[in-house]
């Protein structure tokens, strides 16, 4: 045995220098200590930056559609008139009908005229010009309580009726005395007769349910626009979704995962199916419009096609996190069930599925939530060119009958020149972004709920 230095190896890290304690931080930690703290900085730099992006579009969204859950009424003592509503007095519903809005309009201007008069308010303006600061839905309002409660005729009935959109906008800031001057919807007399209401108590800002439980309306009648029939539309469409996407996603992707050979037929599957989760939804579109409407003849606008448009774009994102569940489950789980004498299906079913039910589920919302807030496909089979008026009064008729959905109503709204309808349309964004955070806080609790941990 001899006394031997080894000098050392190629690629060995340098010896501390004589005398350095192991304290001591050397150059090349500190560099790398600061490099680790510019990294962290970078990160927190990051998530500070995407955070207040999201303060400033969630604050643009509130600012600027807050104001379409609040409406402008005009409270109004009305005369039902009977010799003008039920001239042959036997309060016959059929005699009722037939008074158009048009017969109602002079009775809602008798009515303002009173209104002004008792409160000694002076004007210049008189009759139409008065009940023009009202909403041109307020004589259909009047006729369908008068159709509803015939017996109401002769009474003397207060009435809260809509305020036209520029009586609403000059109330809310976004109509001004400037710019009404080329404005042929009103004008500073109407604004000075609306102030004094106002200061009276007859016009007020209050609450307004019927824009979420409400129809869309006319260009004429944007303050009666309402979500209420497109969130029904999105609701059959949803149904129809849920109905397909669910039991077809789960079965390909339990058939995929746990019985389908590993050949190249498997490969190419999965390879297609990962690819058309990536395709664009406006393809799906096209697709559905070509096979469902041209090929099958399926009602145009109808909530059945855009269910079956949304199942297409919506079974690659379910099957592909419904594997992803399946195969997140230990195998262990399946040779213990196989090695007590269950069939290969009884541990799938049994055993495997209920394990992976939480992640099913949370892949399943998530689609459903990513369909709900989809616009382009819906676009392409006619669902933006139909004014949803009425709700369906069946779930055949919510399912073949044209109507629109709350994407689709965003888009319509945002594209017409009032400026009511604008802030409609952001009103609208508020609602459906309310639907997906539910949609998706419901993933993370069901997910959590039911997870079980090995």
């Amino acid at each position: 045995m001899t006394d031997f230095s080894q000098s050392p190896a190629q690629g060995d890290a340098p010896k501390r220098k004589h005398g350095a304690s192991l304290l001591q931080l050397t150059d090349r930690t500190k560099r790398r200590n600061a490099a680790e703290a510019r990294f962290k900085a970078y990160g927190i730099g990051a998530i500070a930056i995407g955070l207040l992006m999201l303060v400033v579009l969630v604050t643009n969204i509130v600012g600027k559609g807050l104001g379409a859950f609040q409406q402008t009424f005009v409270t109004l003592e009305v005369t039902l008139q009977e010799d003008k509503l039920d001239k042959s007095g036997n309060r016959n519903l059929e005699d009722i009908k037939k008074v158009t809005t048009f017969g109602y309009a002079p009775i809602i201007k008798a009515a303002i005229e009173d209104k002004v008069k008792a409160l000694g308010v002076e004007t210049s303006i008189k009759g139409k010009d008065m009940a023009d600061i009202l909403s041109k839905d307020a004589a259909a309002t009047l006729r369908e309580f008068v159709i509803e409660n015939p017996d109401q005729i002769g009474q003397t009935v207060e009435f809260s009726f809509l305020a036209q959109s520029r009586v609403d906008g000059y109330l809310k800031g976004r109509v001004t005395r400037d710019s009404i001057a080329n404005d042929k919807n009103i004008t500073a007399a109407q604004l000075d007769l609306v102030d004094a209401l106002v200061a009276a108590g007859v016009v007020k800002k209050t609450f307004n349910l019927s824009f979420i439980t409400g129809a869309d309306a006319s260009d004429a009648r944007p303050e009666a626009a309402g979500m209420g029939v497109s969130m029904v539309g999105s609701l059959f469409m949803m149904l129809v979704v849920l109905a397909l996407a669910l039991p077809i996603g789960v079965a390909a992707s339990i058939y995929l995962e746990e019985f389908a050979p590993q050949n190249w037929i498997t490969d190419i599957i999965e390879v297609n199916i990962s690819n058309l989760a990536a395709v664009p939804s406006i393809v799906f579109g096209i697709l559905g419009l070509a096979v469902f409407i041209n090929y099958m003849h399926l009602p145009t606008s109808a909530p059945l096609v855009g269910g079956l448009v949304l199942t297409l774009m919506t079974l690659p994102t379910i099957i592909i996190s419904t594997r992803a569940s399946l195969k997140a489950v230990p195998p262990s789980i399946r040779d213990a069930a196989l090695g007590v004498g269950a069939s290969k299906m009884q541990a799938v079913f049994h055993h495997v599925l209920p394990l992976a039910a939480p992640g099913i589920l949370t892949g399943t919302i998530i689609g459903l939530a990513q369909a709900l807030g989809e616009t382009a496909p819906l676009l392409l089979i006619g669902m933006v060119g139909f004014i949803a008026s009425n709700a369906p009064d069946s779930i055949a008729s919510g399912l073949l009958s044209p109507n629109s959905a709350m994407p689709a109503q965003i888009y319509e709204w945002a594209k017409r020149a009032d400026p009511a309808f604008y802030e409609r349309a952001w009103g609208g964004i508020i609602i459906l972004l309310i639907f997906l955070v539910t949609m998706n806080t419901l993933a993370v609790i069901l997910r959590r709920r039911f997870e079980r941990r090995w």
